[in-house]
C-alpha cells in the first residue's frame, strides 16, 4: 500500500457530533531494548497495576499484522520514552517487537517518560528520545508555552483514529475514570449514575474521590450528581460543582491520589463505592467489586515527537504502524485499556471487547474529557478544591 492509502479521511459525521458536544456521551536511566527481549517488571494483576491478560497475552492469540506498507520500512533507531511496566509490556509485545520486525528500524524504550524531562530536553536540544508518551494536556500545554513537539504527518495516521490524532499528537489508547462499588452493599441495588453514587440514602455507606494533587478534581462527577447533562457539561460551572461537593463531603473518607488505593478500599470494606480507573478494577471483577460504565470520564495517552528528535521520520512512521486497526487490537488485548481506532474492535474478541472503554455500548456511555478546557482552567480550579477541602 503506497501512503495515498494512508491519507487520513475526516472522521465520520457521527463522530464529529460526538466530539463537538465537548464532553459528550461518548540515578542512572534504565534502557529496554527490544531486541535483546529483556525481561521487564510487570505490575501485579489486580490491585497493583493493569493487568497483561495472560490468556491472551501469548503472540501466537493475537492478530498478526502481516503486511505493512513500504513507506513505513527503514533503517536505524528510534527511542520511545513510556510508563514502564504493565503498559510498557503490553506496547513491547503490541507495537515495539512487531514494528521492529516488519521494518527494520531498532526501537529503544526507556520507561522514565516526564513532561519536565521533556521540555528540558527540547530546551538544551539535547534529545535522547525521539517519541513520548504523555498526556493530551500535557503536549498542549508545553505547546502553549513554545516549540516542543513536531506537527504530526497525519496523512500517515489510519483514518480510524479521527480526532484522536491531533495537530502535536497520536492518542493511541484510552480508559475511562468510573464509580467503582460493591455488588454486596446495597441489597442487591446496584448504583447507575453519580446521583447514585451522591445519594447516601438510598446507597449507604463511606466513599472516595480522587481530588488531592490531582491534575483535575472531579467537578464532572459533581455536576452530573446536580442533574447537569452530560452533552451540557462543558464549559463546567465551577460553582456549582463546589456546591455539589457541599453535599458529598463528609461521606468521602478518603481523597485517593494513586490508581491502586480505590480497588483495594472496596475489597477491604472501607468504601461502598469509589471512583476508579478502570484498568484496575479489570481483574477484580469476580471479588466482589463492579464498574458502573455511565457517566464515567474518556481519557487518552497520547504520544508526540520532541522538537528536534533525532529520529523524527522513524518516530512517525512507529506512530503510524501503532494505529493501524491490529496493532490497536494487540494492545487492548493486552492489557484492559481501550484502542482509539475503531476499526481495530473487529480484531478483538466480543468477550474481551465487553470488557474495555472501547467498546461500542460502552464508549457511548461516555463522557470525553475536555483536556482544552482543563487547561485554560486547572489552576485556579486546583487552588479553589485545595482550600476547599481544608474548609
Amino acid at each position: 500500500m503506497d501512503q495515498a492509502g494512508f491519507i487520513r479521511a475526516r472522521a465520520d459525521g457521527s463522530w464529529n457530533a460526538y466530539r463537538q458536544m465537548k464532553g459528550a456521551t461518548l540515578g542512572k536511566r534504565q534502557i529496554l531494548t527490544v531486541s535483546r527481549r529483556r525481561a521487564v517488571g510487570l505490575i501485579a494483576a489486580g490491585v497493583a497495576g493493569p493487568f497483561i491478560n495472560r490468556a491472551a497475552g501469548t503472540q501466537s492469540a493475537l492478530p498478526e499484522q502481516t503486511k505493512i506498507p513500504d513507506i513505513l520500512k527503514g533503517s536505524g533507531d528510534v527511542r520511545v520514552a513510556n510508563y514502564g511496566g504493565a503498559s510498557h509490556e503490553a506496547q513491547l509485545k503490541a507495537w515495539f517487537e512487531p514494528f521492529e520486525k516488519a521494518t527494520g528500524i531498532k526501537v529503544h524504550a526507556f520507561p522514565t517518560a516526564d513532561t519536565a524531562k521533556t521540555k528540558a530536553m527540547v530546551d538544551t536540544g539535547n534529545l535522547e528520545w525521539d517519541l513520548v508518551n504523555l498526556g493530551r494536556g500535557d503536549i498542549l500545554k508545553l505547546m502553549k508555552t513554545g516549540d516542543y513537539f513536531e506537527k504530526i504527518d497525519s496523512s500517515l495516521i489510519d483514518d480510524g483514529v479521527g480526532d484522536f490524532c491531533f495537530d502535536y499528537g497520536v492518542e493511541l489508547n484510552t480508559f475511562a475514570q468510573v464509580l467503582g462499588y460493591r455488588t454486596d452493599a446495597f441489597k442487591g441495588a446496584a448504583p447507575t449514575s453519580w446521583a447514585d453514587f451522591w445519594d447516601t440514602k438510598r446507597f449507604p455507606g463511606d466513599r472516595a474521590m480522587f481530588g488531592i494533587g490531582s491534575t483535575s478534581p472531579e467537578l464532572e462527577f459533581a455536576l452530573m450528581a446536580a442533574g447537569v447533562p452530560a452533552d451540557k457539561l462543558y464549559p463546567l460551572d465551577v460553582d456549582k460543582a463546589f456546591a455539589s461537593f457541599d453535599t458529598i463531603k463528609k461521606s468521602v473518607i478518603k481523597w485517593w491520589t494513586t490508581g491502586a488505593q480505590p480497588p483495594q478500599m472496596l475489597i477491604d470494606r472501607e468504601v461502598t463505592m469509589t471512583t476508579v480507573w478502570n484498568g484496575r478494577m479489570a481483574a477484580l471483577q469476580d471479588k466482589g467489586v463492579a464498574i458502573c460504565w455511565n457517566q464515567g470520564l474518556l481519557k487518552g495517552d497520547a504520544f508526540g515527537i520532541p522538537k528536534g528528535a533525532k529520529n523524527k521520520a522513524n518516530a512517525m512512521k512507529l506512530l503510524a504502524y501503532a494505529s493501524m486497526p491490529i496493532p490497536q487490537a494487540r494492545f487492548a488485548m493486552l492489557i484492559p485499556y481501550g484502542n482509539t481506532n475503531e476499526r481495530a474492535n473487529k480484531y478483538i474478541p466480543p468477550e474481551r471487547l465487553a470488557m474495555l472503554p472501547s467498546a461500542p455500548e460502552i464508549k457511548k456511555q461516555l463522557v470525553l474529557f475536555n483536556q482544552e478546557w482543563w487547561l485554560d482552567n486547572r489552576e485556579i480550579v486546583q487552588a479553589r478544591f485545595n482550600k476547599w477541602l481544608l474548609s
